[in-house]
């Protein structure tokens, strides 16, 4: 009976390592100290501590706090990590869950896919098995769209990462089968209230059903997000050029190198095959201490794959706009008509 139990304990524990994560619950309230905070500070990035429980399948997220801003010639010490470690200390005096479970930060049009937040993710990794991030964009919301987005590095990324130190190269991207697709993975968001708030917010509710939100999506004028989205993906298409240049280098000094080799290679066996004439003992064909041996480093992909998922995020955030403003004009051009 014991073997069973321990058996079953450990098929649970088990079962509790590889469970997905599915669904990310964050309370309305958490929702609004996200949101509130990142367009105070608009159009300055901030960030934010998460907290919350993890059950099972869903990451529940119930409280959050903002983390301060410093000024540029104050000392950048552990105060950060102090200060944390203080807010933790008194929400849990008051009874309220104190457990990290990733953190929030805001961004402009979309531009997240950086290597800061790789590492970022990665230090949260070493103790926490399940994290996300809490992505909001205030120039996107301003749109009449809710720009909250929950991310996480995917498993086969983060193995691969922890396996070659963060130095991406073409071999091992290949034996993988990874590409900027798989860097990140979107959680689905469910907001949840108390019945309580819910009622609350009932009573509240005006008789219109019209929101400020629904004024917001009939605005015909959607130039200013369209230009700055076109300059930032102009933008993230010179980095990616410049990328490009890099591996060009690469495989030109690697086809030197090896133009090289052979050269001396053949240079070897030629002397070699007059030693042998000679009754001397031949040369060795190798010469690790030639600098012509010595491997080129190959430049990491890492910063190739994150702009490539750039240039994509902001070629979806132009479509949608493109389609929503189409959509006005012919809907406003067919009420001038009529």
């Amino acid at each position: 009976m014991t073997t069973m139990a321990r058996s079953f304990l450990q098929a649970v524990a088990t079962e509790e390592v590889v469970t997905p994560l599915r669904v990310v619950q964050i309370e309305g309230l958490a929702v609004l100290k996200i949101i509130k905070h990142c367009k105070e500070f608009s159009p300055a990035l901030v960030t934010g501590q998460l907290l919350g429980l993890d059950v099972g399948r869903v990451l529940e997220v119930t409280n959050c706090f903002p983390f301060p801003i410093r000024e540029e010639d104050e000392e950048i010490e552990a105060d950060g990590a102090n200060y944390q470690l203080e807010m933790m200390r008194c929400l849990r005096e008051v009874n309220v869950d104190n457990n990290t479970v990733g953190w929030y930060q805001s961004t402009l049009l979309g531009s997240f896919q950086t290597v800061e937040l790789i590492e970022t993710f990665m230090n949260y990794q070493e103790n926490i098995k399940r994290c996300v991030c809490i992505i909001y964009d205030p120039s996107r919301s301003n749109q009449g769209v809710l720009a909250l987005k929950a991310m996480k590095l995917s498993d086969s990324f983060m193995d691969l990462y922890r396996s070659s130190n963060g130095n991406f190269s073409g071999e091992k991207l290949r034996e993988k089968n990874l590409t900027w697709v798989d860097i990140f993975e979107e959680i689905p968001i469910k907001v949840s209230n108390s019945a309580l708030i819910s009622a609350f917010m009932t009573e509240l509710e005006a008789d219109s059903p019209v929101t400020q939100c629904d004024f917001d999506r009939l605005r015909l004028s959607t130039s200013p997000f369209m230009e700055r989205n076109l300059e930032f993906l102009t933008e993230c298409m010179d980095d990616l050029a410049v990328e490009q240049q890099k591996f060009q280098y690469y495989y030109r000094n690697v086809s030197r190198q090896q133009a090289q080799q052979q050269a001396w290679l053949q240079k070897r066996r030629t002397e070699n095959m007059a030693r042998k004439a000679a009754g001397e003992e031949p040369l060795p064909e190798e010469d690790p201490s030639n600098p012509i041996f010595k491997p080129i480093q190959e430049p990491t992909r890492l910063d190739s794959l994150l702009i490539t998922n750039q240039i994509s995020n902001y070629c979806n955030q132009i479509n949608g706009v493109a389609g929503q403003s189409f959509t006005k004009l012919n809907l406003m051009k067919a009420l001038h008509e009529n």
